[in-house]
């Protein structure tokens, strides 16, 4: 019986399983790096940990198996900005984090310039720091000799997927997905090709980008542990949680918890352009068929959950934050603002800064962590309000990531959205779409991949008052403290 790998390169750890056909997880293997913060705003990785915490999950899982593999699919945090020299391979800066907001000022003025209406008509996407484009040209601009090296074709630009498939295929290939190149700003998603007129405006030459291929595609060869594996798949990993989530139809939604929040819906060959802040991208290609998706894009998720653990000390590992959560959405007024690196949709604001608001002397711990977990829910709701208005039914919502392993979050998800919640038996969605594109490029049928679902959340029905007045004080607090900050 052959199996599949699948590599998920995450925010902050790197994991490789082997799934069986039937996508069960036979091995897994995960491991954590750390992210720099050099300023405020600032969010940086060395490329050589992400390559090397992903060689090493790849050598304990293929090393543990005696399983025949029949090919690999790759995942990838998106965005994420790599550029590396032709001649020596190496880096010349570290990774841009998708979370980065070094570009804002930059920006800002390409909007006041008047060019957010060409950028969004081609690409789906808002001008933002979030997208690669700015971060290409911040590193071309700063990086000592960059931008003559980049001009003279020495320079190669990658999100994490190219920069993996160019140093663990054999054949050192130089490409990305249609899904990673849709969330570069540099990409046309009508005519699915680099834009002359993107390059031109971010200034950065067309002999940096790798070629673009459908995810189903060929992606080269792995060896691993003296193993030849086909590279078979690639797909952005939010877009890769789509597919893991089986949300193969017409209005099928998902929405992933972890580093940050994505919450994505499947619009098939329709190409839909939102006016309040989401964002219009390319879903998947397969089996030659392009599908685009409307997403709602949240900066702050499982890191908000990180900095109780880590910097607040709240409690010891993310599993016990369930104990301190209070069940009925209680938080004795006080309110969190999820902003450790700007508010993403529907705000798309880089000057504001997370907080507390409402703490007097009976304030606990459970009300900090309560707030705190409701912030994700309401960030959500923004979203979903959004999609409501612009007609687009919400009967129940597929959720997946390492939060959703907290019960008592998912309940208060549903109750704050009061719309069914169904959680899969396998929340590992990310990297179970890597697996199921691998296996639609050997020729699976998409009708025949069937989603299995292990837990449903129903609204409690005695919550909804509390909760619609206290979402709307929570917005309140949002919407005065970007007054203030403006």
């Amino acid at each position: 019986m052959n199996n599949f790998l699948a590599i998920d390169q995450g925010t902050t750890s790197s994991r490789a399983i082997i799934f069986s056909p039937s996508h069960e997880p036979i091995r897994d293997s995960q491991q954590e790096y750390a992210l720099s913060y050099p300023n405020d705003g600032w969010v940086e990785a060395e490329p050589s940990d992400i390559l090397r915490t992903v060689k090493e999950t790849l050598e304990n899982v293929i090393k543990q198996s005696s399983e025949i593999i029949s090919s690999c699919g790759i995942t990838n945090q998106r965005e994420t900005t790599i550029v590396w020299s032709v001649e020596t391979g190496e880096p010349i800066y570290p990774a841009i984090v998708w979370q980065d907001r070094r570009t804002h000022e930059l920006c800002k003025k390409l909007k006041d310039n008047g060019h957010e209406e060409m950028v969004r008509a081609k690409t789906g996407l808002v001008i933002d720091p979030y997208f690669s484009a700015t971060k290409i040209k911040w590193i071309l601009d700063n990086v000592d000799g960059a931008r003559k090296d980049a001009e003279a074709g020495k320079l190669r630009f990658g999100t994490v997927d190219s920069f993996l498939v160019n140093k663990l295929s054999k054949e050192e290939l130089h490409l990305t997905d249609v899904t990673n190149a849709s969330r570069t700003m540099l990409f046309n998603i009508n005519s699915m090709q680099w834009d002359e007129d993107l390059l031109n405006l971010f200034d950065i030459p067309r002999s940096m980008l790798p070629e673009v291929r459908s995810c189903d595609s060929d992606y080269g060869t792995l060896n691993i542990e003296g193993q030849n594996i086909a590279i078979k798949g690639v797909i952005g990993d939010q877009q890769s949680a789509l597919v893991g989530q089986r949300c193969f139809n017409h209005g099928d939604m998902k929405s992933t918890y972890g580093t940050g929040c994505f919450l994505m819906v499947n619009t098939k060959k329709k190409l839909i352009t939102l006016d309040e802040g989401l964002l219009t991208t390319v879903g998947y290609k397969l089996n030659n068929e392009i599908n685009y998706a409307i997403e709602g894009s949240i900066y702050s998720c499982g890191n908000i959950i990180q900095w109780l653990r880590d910097k607040m000390e709240f409690f010891k590992d993310a599993s016990s934050s369930e104990e301190f959560l209070n069940q009925n959405g209680f938080s004795n007024n006080i309110q969190f603002l999820p902003a450790f690196n700007g508010l993403a949709a529907p705000y798309w604001d880089s000057d504001v800064r997370g907080g507390f608001y409402g703490i007097t002397q009976d304030a606990s711990k459970n009300d900090m962590i309560t707030a705190a977990f409701k912030s994700i829910c309401y960030q959500t709701r923004d979203i979903t309000e959004l999609l409501i208005q612009n007609n687009i039914k919400i009967n129940s919502l597929n959720v997946d990531g390492g939060m959703t392993a907290n019960k008592t979050f998912c309940q208060l998800l549903s109750d704050s959205l009061m719309v069914n919640i169904l959680k899969p038996a396998n929340i590992e969605s990310t990297a179970l779409g890597a697996c199921i594109v691998a296996q639609i490029s050997q020729g699976e049928n998409i009708d025949s991949i069937k989603s299995r679902i292990e837990d449903k959340y129903e609204p409690q029905d005695n919550l909804r008052d509390f909760l619609e007045t206290d979402y709307r004080l929570w917005r309140n607090y949002i919407e005065k403290t970007i007054s203030n900050i403006k």
